[in-house]
C-alpha cells in the first residue's frame, strides 16, 4: 500500500508534553527546567516521548507502510511480553534509512531503520537489536540522564532532550552539531554509557531468550558491526550512539553461553518483510528487479517465494503491472490470506484501475479480519480511488475508534472528506492530523475554517468546534512557555 508523503509541518523547537489520548484529552506541560528532578515520573516520560514523536513525524522519513508496521509491532510486542519492568505500551516505527540502526527514547518509542532488517542475517539478529533497545527503555537509561544532568549548568535538560532526539535519529548530524558548539559533558549525555550498554545487553539477551529467539544472535550482530568498523573509516550509525569497546563483543558472547545453543529458523513474515524493505527502500526499482531475477536463478533454497515477492514489488514500482500480477497471483494461490501478498495485489489492481477486483478480494478478507490495519486501510484506499467516499468514511471511522491516533488512517479520512467536498469535516479532520505533528496553531486555523462551513442552526456542532479551537490555542500557549 503506497500513500502520499505525510504532511510537512514545522514543530516548535521542543515541546515537553502531549497526551496520548484523543482530542478530548488535556494538554499539560511537564515541569522540566534545570531545577532538581529527583525522579522522572512515568506519565512525564510518556509525555516527553509523545512530543519527540511529533518532531520525528514532522522532520524524518517515516515509513507509512501498514504491512511492515504490522510485522514490526508483532515482533516488538512479542519481545515486550517477555521483558522485565515494562511500565507502559511500546510503540514501534520504521524510518526510511539504509544505515544499520535502531534507537529508543522516552515513553517506549522504538525506531528502526529499514537498513537494519535489510542487512540482518536472520530474525533473531533483528530481534536482538529490538530487545536491546527495549531494555534501554525498561531500565530507564534516558530518564536517568535527566537525573544526572540536573546539576550540570552547562547543559539544560530541554537542550539535552533536543540533542538526544537529533542524535538517535541522525547520529552523524547529531554528533556534528554537538562537536561544533558543545562541551564534553553534552557529548557524554548523547551516547549510552558503557554501563548502560552492558545493562541493556544483559536484559536484552534475557528478553531474547524468553521470547524464543537465539541468544547467540546478539553476539553475531555485534561481531558483524565490529567487522564493518575495521574496514570503514566511518562506523555504522548504530555504533555512534551505542559504543562498542573490544570487550563488549566478548562479554556478550560469554553471556550467550549461559543458554543452550538452539536453531531458531526465521519466520516467513521476516523473509517477506526483509525483501519488502530491500525492494522498496534499499534498492532502486531497476536494481531490485535485476537483483531478484539473478537471485531466483542462482538460489538453491527450496522456498523462493520471498524472492518472488521482492521481484513482484520491483515490477509493481516500475508500473509493470501485468508481470507483477502473474507473480502475485501465483503466490496468493499458495497463501490466500498472506497480508504481504494481499497488499501488493491491491496496489497492482489500483495501478490497473481495476477497483472492483481489489474491492471483491478485500471485502471478503475484511469480513474475516475486521479492523486489521492492512486490510482495512487498503480497502478504504481502494474505496477512495473508486470514489466510494461514504464507504471509505465508514471504514475509517470504525477503524479510528479502536486506533484513535493512527496517523495514516487520519490522512486517508482527511483525503476522503476533501474529495467528497465535505468542507467542514475536511478542515476538522485536517486539524486533528496537524495536531499529531505538533502544529497546534495551524490546527486551530483549520478549526476556524471548519466553523465557517457549519449551518447556523447546528449549535451543537458549533459549540464542539469552539471547544476544540480553545483547546488547540491552549496547547500552543503551553508550547510558547518554552
Amino acid at each position: 500500500m503506497r500513500f502520499k508523503k505525510a504532511l510537512a509541518t514545522t514543530l516548535c523547537a521542543l515541546a515537553l508534553s502531549y497526551s496520548t489520548a484523543n482530542n478530548a484529552s488535556e494538554f499539560k506541560l511537564p515541569d522540566l527546567g534545570t531545577s532538581a528532578v529527583q525522579v522522572l515520573p512515568i506519565e512525564k516520560e510518556q509525555a516527553i516521548g509523545e512530543v519527540m514523536m511529533m518532531q520525528i513525524r514532522s522532520s524524518s522519513p517515516l515509513v507509512q507502510d501498514p504491512v511492515l508496521n504490522e510485522y514490526l509491532s508483532a515482533l516488538g510486542n512479542k519481545l515486550v511480553a517477555s521483558a522485565n519492568d515494562v511500565r507502559f505500551p511500546f510503540k514501534f516505527f520504521w524510518l526510511n534509512n539504509k544505515a544499520i540502526n535502531a534507537f529508543a527514547f522516552y515513553g517506549g518509542h522504538v525506531g528502526v531503520h529499514t537498513g537494519l532488517i535489510a542487512q540482518s542475517d536472520n530474525e533473531s539478529q533483528l530481534a536482538s537489536v529490538l530487545g536491546h533497545e527495549i531494555a534501554h527503555v525498561t531500565q530507564r537509561h534516558l530518564a536517568r540522564r535527566i537525573q544526572q544532568a540536573k546539576d550540570n549548568s552547562a547543559l539544560t535538560i530541554a537542550g539535552m532532550i533536543t540533542g538526544i532526539l537529533a542524535t538517535v535519529v541522525a547520529p552523524d548530524a547529531g554528533m556534528a552539531i554537538l562537536a561544533a558548539n558543545s562541551t564534553q559533558a553534552a557529548l557524554s549525555q548523547l551516547t549510552h554509557s558503557r554501563k548502560a550498554e552492558q545493562e541493556a545487553d544483559r536484559f536484552g539477551m534475557q528478553t531474547l531468550q524468553k521470547a524464543g529467539y537465539d541468544p547467540y544472535a546478539a553476539s553475531e550482530f555485534l561481531t558483524k558491526l565490529a567487522s564493518q568498523v575495521r574496514f570503514k573509516n566511518k562506523p555504522p550509525a548504530f555504533l555512534l550512539t551505542h559504543p562498542l569497546p573490544d570487550s563488549r563483543v566478548s562479554d556478550v558472547r560469554l553471556r550467550a553461553q549461559q543458554y543452550p545453543k538452539r536453531y531458531v529458523p526465521s519466520s516467513e513474515d521476516f523473509h517477506y518483510a526483509q525483501n519488502r524493505a530491500m525492494a522498496r527502500y534499499h534498492l532502486s526499482k531497476e536494481d531490485a528487479q535485476a537483483y531478484y531475477e539473478n537471485t531466483l536463478r542462482t538460489s538453491t533454497e527450496l522456498d523462493k517465494s520471498h524472492y518472488e515477492y521482492g521481484l513482484a514489488i520491483s515490477l509493481l514500482d516500475q508500473k509493470k503491472y501485468d508481470q507483477a500480477e502473474k507473480i502475485i497471483n501465483k503466490l496468493l494461490k499458495l497463501k490466500p490470506n498472506n497480508l504481504f501478498f494481499i497488499d501488493v495485489y491491491t496496489d497492482i489492481k489500483l495501478g490497473q484501475k481495476k477497483y472492483e477486483q481489489a474491492l471483491s478480494l478485500l471485502e471478503k478478507k475484511h469480513l474475516l479480519r475486521p479492523n486489521n490495519q492492512v486490510i482495512t486501510l487498503n480497502l478504504a484506499n481502494t474505496a477512495i480511488k473508486a470514489k466510494m467516499y461514504e464507504k471509505a468514511e465508514q471504514l475509517l471511522k470504525v477503524f479510528l475508534l479502536e486506533k484513535p491516533n493512527h496517523v495514516l488512517a487520519k490522512q486517508l479520512l482527511t483525503e476522503t472528506y476533501e474529495l467528497s467536498e465535505n468542507k467542514a469535516a475536511y478542515h476538522e479532520s485536517r486539524a486533528s492530523l496537524l495536531s499529531h505533528y505538533g502544529a497546534f496553531m495551524k490546527a486551530a486555523d483549520e478549526v476556524q475554517k471548519a466553523l465557517n462551513f457549519i449551518e447556523k442552526e447546528d449549535e451543537i456542532k458549533k459549540l464542539r468546534l469552539k471547544a476544540l479551537l480553545t483547546k488547540y490555542r491552549g496547547m500552543q500557549k503551553e508550547l510558547a512557555k518554552l
